[in-house]
């Protein structure tokens, strides 16, 4: 019998006062249980950062919309209120009058009657340049929904603004609806006579030209050819 005892073994019983190994709730022995007070499955979580959901901006990095907007608009009307006030003083008070000098003979204020395009070209086409002007303001106003650039709003801007000061003209001036006669009054020396709303015109489209070469599209995206 001590024989069999001894190959079979006895199983271990613990000493008294729970002097042998204490096991985990998992069934391991001798492992360190977690430390007093803490919970077992708590760890070292993920590192916290800034909640990208709050006070995070695109990736793409653009500007709200609504501010490049807010400026094609604001750009548009102080260049046609400028354009209506300057036209409203040269037929009020330089039309039918002798020219003014600015710069010596280099430059002078002299009110004429344009039926054409900008600086007195395609006389006999007024109502086309009525519609072409009608669809550039068209297009523009469609184009603002995608602007986020603000050199694109502020050339646009310009655009929209002389296109509707010399469509104003077009529109309420004689002989007729829609073939009114611009009201042009800058006449520099050996140069076609113009106005502010022509100067709006030709500022925008150098503007745009030079933003196309740089590759910056209305919407805020640099492309390389």
């Amino acid at each position: 019998m001590a024989e069999a005892e001894r190959i079979i073994g006895t199983p271990d019983i613990p000493e008294a006062g729970g002097a042998g190994p204490e096991q985990s709730d998992s069934g391991s022995t001798g492992a360190p249980g977690p430390a007093e007070g803490s919970s077992p499955t708590e760890g070292p979580g993920p590192t916290e950062g800034p909640d990208p959901a709050e006070g995070s901006t695109p990736a793409h990095g653009r500007p709200k919309g609504r501010r490049k907007i807010a400026v094609l608009f604001g750009v548009a009307l102080f260049a046609y209120a400028l354009d209506l006030i300057s036209k409203m003083i040269v037929v009020a008070k330089l039309e039918h009058h002798d020219s003014i000098e600015v710069v010596g003979d280099l430059l002078r204020f002299s009110a004429i009657r344009n039926a054409g395009a900008a600086f007195g070209f395609g006389e006999a086409y007024t109502i086309i340049f009525t519609v072409i002007a009608t669809a550039v303001i068209v297009v523009i106003a469609r184009l603002a929904r995608k602007l986020y650039s603000l050199p694109w709003a502020i050339a646009l801007g310009l655009l929209l603004g002389g296109a509707l000061g010399n469509l104003t003209d077009r529109i309420f001036r004689s002989p007729g609806l829609f073939k009114g006669a611009v009201v042009d009054f800058i006449a520099p020396k050996n140069f076609a006579v113009f106005n502010l709303a022509d100067s709006a015109i030709v500022c925008g489209g150098i503007l745009i030209v030079l933003l196309s070469f740089r590759g910056l599209d209305p919407d805020g995206t640099v492309h390389k050819d």
